[in-house]
């Protein structure tokens, strides 16, 4: 199921990429190949603290 849902949300990326490409707008994401690394760099971070099991609830923290 996983996979699927990742390959349509492939899909939907690709079609709003070329609708703003069509558009001549900008596009909300990095317009490079480094840039797009470094959103997959942020995400494999959250999942390897998930991952450890270790971190600290912040708004916990503050008191919220």
């Amino acid at each position: 199921m996983e996979y699927v849902v990742s390959a349509l949300a492939l899909c939907t990326g690709l079609l709003t990429g070329a609708l703003f490409r069509f558009l001549g707008v900008p596009i909300p994401a990095p317009p490079n190949v480094p840039g797009v690394l470094g959103i997959v760099g942020i995400y494999l971070g959250f999942e390897l603290i998930e991952y450890l099991g270790v971190g600290i609830d912040l708004l916990d923290l503050v008191g919220l």
